[in-house]
């Protein structure tokens, strides 16, 4: 008895998890975690964006962090300086040669301590090379696009988008789906954005001719402002050493100065409160340039040592901008930039026709298949209509508990597996009408019938199910929303037929050799 209050439980509750999607105005009697399921794109309408990661840039960014690195490990003065020459950066390899022979093994010893295993290194008599292995470069492409997501998940998230669908495609891409979103121009800005923010030192030392020929000293970059349209205009001579990295950023609120002026107040955590209070006490009096995507935001002057770690950012921002910087900054930057390759918007017109036809139509098809059953298996097909909703109602409340998005492959699933539900219910009957039909009581008939038919049912759910999450696994996008409502399906189909409706069936027979009236 308990296994059957069990199983009857067990359904109860599924159905009341599908309540809020059928009956939305009844959700706000539901705890918070009992949600309706959500719209996918293709219902709702909304924007779709498809994005490349450019692992291209990145590399090439890596290599010349490479050679500061390498440039910095050998000139420490703390550890003792090693005298080299040809230090340079080609394809990737950073490669130098050692003046002292002696030297060799001291500097392969200190580079191993700063950059580990991160990067090869061999050398060939006093020159040595340092580069990434095919190995080191796949798992640094896998880790950008891990981190990428991410980063474009959360300022997403920050921007009060609803239910967004971000994942992996081929290898380098990222589908962006934003249900309800008719204008992604700012969210394409703001996830377009690198948002790369270092602090580095502005060399005085420049001249103007310098600037004018745009003849950077060796350790110096020119890097134009922001605001500025034409780029050549204003150029500030910035050291190449980063000071402070923008990673150690650990929040950015967007706020108003004393001349309530829009500005961003940022926050480091401890390394990066060290090394900031270093920066503003060692160079009091000096310029110091706030660089965000190798623009120059502003290059105040530092007026006295800030030691507290919090400190503001301006620019001539508006509010607006102020705020969107402040989620750039806050997410995190982007390990790659970020391109959008295809572009497609669906109209919320579209979605809402697409929704009443698929209403229609399900309706018609779940209708013809309950008269169906009565007409033919007269009790036990009220019975077999009453676990088939209950199964539709499981597969819906299962999958609003999980977050899945409803879309239209999703719909063609759970269609599919009304389908099988239906099958798996009249092999049962079937195997029970040959055992009736053979003289066997009823009730001897129901049990001999069920367990007959279940090695068959389960085989065929069970192949489907396989078959479904491998679909899940190799398949993106739509593939896998219609591979995620089959595999719910397959689950709630074998639970409502094998074990509900022979629970229902026993009560309905209640310990009786009942006529089931539909023996030919």
């Amino acid at each position: 008895m308990f296994k059957k209050l069990a199983i009857v439980f067990v359904a109860v509750f599924c159905v009341l998890l599908a309540v809020p999607t059928m009956s939305p105005n009844a959700a706000k009697y539901f705890p918070s975690w009992i949600r309706p399921i959500p719209l996918g794109l293709d219902l709702k309408g909304g924007a779709q964006l498809l994005l490349e990661v450019d692992t291209d840039t990145m590399m090439r960014e890596k290599s010349a962090q490479l050679y500061e690195d390498v440039r910095a490990s050998l000139i420490d003065r703390d550890k003792g300086v090693i005298r080299f020459s040809n230090l340079r950066n080609v394809d990737g390899t950073v490669s130098f040669v050692v003046r002292d022979g002696a030297d060799v093994s001291k500097a392969k010893g200190r580079l191993k301590s700063v950059l580990g295993t991160s990067v090869d290194i061999a050398s060939d008599g006093n020159t040595i090379k340092l580069s990434y292995s095919d190995k080191q470069r796949e798992e640094l492409v896998a880790d950008a696009l891990a981190r990428s997501i991410e980063i474009v998940r959360r300022r997403i998230d920050a921007l009060g988008t609803k239910e967004p669908s971000i994942q992996t495609q081929g290898g380098k891409y990222i589908l962006i789906q934003l249900p309800g979103v008719d204008n992604p121009e700012h969210i394409k800005e703001l996830i377009g954005q690198t948002a790369k923010m270092t602090f580095h030192l502005v060399n005085e030392n420049v001249t103007n001719e310098q600037m004018a020929l745009g003849r950077a000293p060796a350790g110096t970059e020119f890097l134009p402002y922001m605001d500025d349209e034409d780029m050549g205009e204003r150029m500030v001579p910035v050291y190449s050493r980063v000071e402070v990295s923008g990673e150690s950023l650990k929040d950015s609120q967007a706020d108003f100065d004393q001349n309530n002026m829009p500005v961003v107040s940022t926050v480091f955590d401890s390394t990066g409160a060290r090394r900031f209070a270093k920066l503003t006490t060692e160079h009091v009096g000096e310029r110091f340039a706030i660089v965000l995507d190798g623009k120059v935001l502003s290059a105040p002057v530092i007026r006295e040592p800030i030691p507290g770690g919090r400190g503001q950012i301006s620019g001539g921002f508006t509010l607006q901008q102020a705020k969107d910087l402040a989620v750039l900054l806050r997410s995190g930057a982007l390990p790659a930039p970020l391109s959008v390759v295809e572009e497609r918007t669906v109209g919320a017109g579209l979605g809402a026709d697409t929704i009443a036809q698929g209403k229609i139509g399900s309706a018609v098809g779940v209708l013809f298949v309950l008269i169906f059953m009565v007409f033919f298996y007269r009790g036990f097909g009220v019975i077999a209509d009453i676990v088939l909703l209950v199964n539709l109602a499981m597969i819906i409340g299962i999958s609003a508990l999980f977050g899945a998005t409803l879309t239209l492959p999703g719909i063609a699933g759970i269609v599919l597996t009304l389908g099988m539900a239906v099958d798996a219910n009249i092999l049962p009957f079937e195997r029970i009408r040959d055992e009736v039909r053979a003289g066997v009581p009823t009730l001897r008939a129901v049990d001999t019938g069920f367990h007959r038919s279940m090695k068959t049912v389960m085989d065929g759910n069970l192949t489907n199910l396989i078959c479904s999450l491998i679909l899940f696994q190799f398949g993106a996008g739509p593939i896998r929303g219609f591979a995620v409502t089959l595999s719910i399906g397959v689950i709630t189909t074998l639970f409502t037929c094998l074990a509900l409706s022979k629970v229902m069936i026993d009560w309905y027979m209640n310990g009786k050799n009942k006529k089931i009236g539909y023996i030919k």
